[in-house]
């Protein structure tokens, strides 16, 4: 948390003249703000500044860099408000380009929820209430908890029973997921993160993740020969989890 205060007399000084800077910088990039700036950069309002900062995000002109920590909590807020001031939403981007898994040829998915589903599954955890979550984005369409998707690597349908709104660790259940959001399903068998979800009518793969190779390699083993399938259990759940944790038998030893 923050409290806003005056600026202090003995700063107001350099904070004009920086702010004057900032405006000086910005109008570059926004030909009335550019004007208004030449006739009277005092008439320059607070939310101009930030619609020509949003402007030259988008365009990719300028980088935005936010102080803060995220271990001591300092800067936070003002980082989340600046994303949602200056960085583009969904409907902002442009179609999304992917291949058709049958022929090879480019599709295209607008950020619509008229467009096909299709979707990018970017995490896999598992949950102690509600068990395996696929994390997932939708890039264009709509999905309806419940429903059938087609998982364009297996080939195979998948369904997924129920969606969430994730708030850290807890699950809001929502009947629908649209185009620009990101939510968790449950009951799906076999989705792995990179996987791409689509409408079963209209498939597509989109641009999956590379994963780095592993560095460090670790010999385990089990206390007993009781907890043999305990410790692949477990092992195959955090490769599972983590498409850069590997594990294989050394039948050697």
């Amino acid at each position: 948390t923050f409290d806003e205060i005056e600026i202090p007399e003995d700063l107001k000084e350099e904070a004009a003249e920086l702010r004057g800077k900032l405006i000086e910088e910005v109008a570059a990039y926004d030909e009335n703000l550019l004007e208004k700036y030449m006739e009277d950069e005092d008439s320059i309002t607070e939310d101009e500044v930030h619609a020509a900062l949003r402007a030259a995000v988008m365009d990719m002109s300028i980088i935005p860099m936010i102080c803060g920590s995220a271990f001591k909590n300092k800067g936070v807020q003002f980082l989340l408000d600046a994303v949602c001031r200056y960085l583009p939403s969904p409907m902002d981007k442009e179609a999304v380009i992917g291949t058709n898994p049958s022929t090879g040829e480019e599709e295209r998915r607008k950020p619509d929820v008229k467009e096909p589903f299709a979707a990018l599954a970017f995490k896999i955890a598992t949950d102690p209430f509600v068990g395996r979550l696929a994390f997932f984005r939708a890039y264009s369409g709509r999905l309806d908890a419940g429903s059938y998707v087609l998982n364009n690597r297996s080939g195979k349908k998948e369904r997924i029973s129920r969606i969430y709104q994730m708030h850290a660790n807890k699950q809001n259940a929502i009947d629908y997921i649209e185009a620009g959001d990101i939510g968790a399903a449950v009951g799906f068998k076999s989705i792995k993160t990179g996987d791409t979800l689509s409408d079963e009518k209209h498939p597509i793969v989109l641009e999956s993740m590379d994963f780095p190779d592993p560095v460090i390699g670790i010999a385990v083993e089990p206390k007993t020969k009781a907890d043999v399938d305990k410790l692949g259990m477990a092992l195959a759940k955090l490769a599972e989890e983590d498409p850069t944790f590997t594990v294989r038998t050394d039948e050697a030893s």
